[in-house]
């Protein structure tokens, strides 16, 4: 392997749509052999996600909340756009969203993972903490989904049975609460 790439390069997009949160592009890219190629790129913002844990050591929050692309209910740990100006540090948006989205404040937060959930589409990154030391404060809810979410409480001794009914299918939230479980010894 050469590098980071492996001899692949990057040459460019040729932009297709400009969106309101992403950009589709067709990229450019050539193999480590100099082969030219394109592929449809999704260019997209950052995501954070949090695992909000309770005292006890076992509960977390999630929400629930209607999801327009799958036209469904989806339960999820709390997450948002790193879409606000001047929001660059991925803590700064992960507090913000743990506020607007379960009405707590988080005294630690802890990098689980960063993860990349589509990375042969779209170069949206995912950066998952976990949150402890939490405080209750007024939730403040944007937009029609949050006003209509709900929060959840459930046992990370509960995961790997939800998953398998299918009750999480979220990949942020699949990753987030089995790092946590991971992170925390909790079988």
């Amino acid at each position: 392997m050469d590098g980071a790439t492996g001899g692949f390069r990057h040459l460019g997009d040729d932009v297709v749509a400009r969106l309101h949160r992403i950009t589709v592009a067709r990229g450019r890219f050539a193999a480590p052999d100099g082969t030219e190629y394109e592929r449809d790129v999704v260019r997209d913002m950052a995501v954070v996600a949090a695992v909000p844990l309770l005292d006890d050591g076992e509960t977390v929050l999630l929400v629930r909340q209607y999801r327009g692309p799958v036209d469904a209910w989806m339960l999820e740990v709390p997450a948002g756009l790193c879409d606000v100006e001047g929001e660059d540090d991925p803590e700064v948006t992960v507090r913000r969203e743990l506020v607007e989205e379960v009405g707590r404040e988080a005294a630690h937060l802890e990098l689980l993972a960063r993860v990349h959930p589509s990375a042969g589409l779209t170069d949206c990154h995912e950066h998952l903490f976990l949150a402890t030391g939490l405080t209750e404060v007024p939730v403040d809810r944007k937009g029609p989904e949050e006003e209509h979410m709900t929060i959840e409480e459930m046992s990370l001794r509960d995961v790997p049975a939800r998953i398998a009914d299918g009750t999480l299918t979220d990949a942020k939230t699949l990753i987030g609460l089995l790092a946590a479980r991971e992170h925390l010894g909790v079988r």
